[in-house]
């Protein structure tokens, strides 16, 4: 046994096979972090909002837990090929260039996300848009960042950056709960479940039973 481990750490610390065992790790730990986050998640929603039986509900939790592992794999294994690719290809020598990651996660979230739009890749795409608008947005006003970046004072900074989340937070919820309220089929099924569960449930009831103890 301890002959194969140290056969298996050699091969690990080879730096000509690094490249390739990058890609190895990369999907390795894509598929990880997605099953950990994806199977509580799915757990809870569909146990609480699913109808059908155990069975089926046990099958669509693995399925959800699947596809999230699936999709952050495979974009590891897309984006690290392309930033090796581009690296290598690079003019000036291997070094990477200034937007090349930029065009990998372009390719790698096109090929991924982009031709595959089941639920599980939109909530994806929607947490990641939702954080990149957090993070442009405390960007815009650091200094040295754009043209304008000059003409925000260090006091007119501070107070943006300490009302940035609350208006982020109340323009987020002002818009979903109007949206809800006049357009509800244009929300994804499982935040709607979840909102219809909250909102419109909790006007109807024709006993305790149904008012404290159970929902319906």
């Amino acid at each position: 046994m301890d002959s194969i481990m140290d056969t298996l750490d050699a091969i690990a610390l080879n730096p000509n096979l690094k490249p390739l065992l990058t890609l190895l790790k990369a999907a390795r730990n894509g598929a990880v972090y997605g099953a950990k986050v994806r199977f509580p998640h799915a757990l809870v929603m569909i146990f609480l909002f699913r109808s059908g039986t155990f069975r089926e509900k046990v099958k669509l939790v693995l399925k959800a837990t699947r596809q999230h592992a699936s999709n952050l794999a495979r974009f590891a294994v897309i984006y690290k090929s392309a930033m090796f690719a581009m690296k290598y290809l690079n003019p000036a020598g291997t070094k990477e260039g200034p937007y090349d990651t930029f065009f990998a996660g372009l390719l790698g979230g096109y090929v991924v996300f982009g031709r595959n739009p089941g639920s599980v890749s939109q909530q994806i795409v929607i947490y990641v848009f939702a954080r990149v608008v957090l993070a442009m947005a405390s960007l815009s006003v650091q200094p040295n960042m754009h043209p304008l970046s000059s003409l925000i004072t260090p006091e007119a900074r501070t107070r943006i950056q300490d009302n940035a989340w609350p208006a982020f937070a109340a323009l987020s919820w002002a818009a979903v709960m109007y949206v809800f309220r006049w357009h509800p089929e244009s929300i994804v099924n499982s935040l709607r479940s979840s909102m219809t569960y909250i909102y419109v449930d909790s006007d109807h009831w024709t006993s305790f039973h149904n008012l404290l103890i159970h929902n319906k």
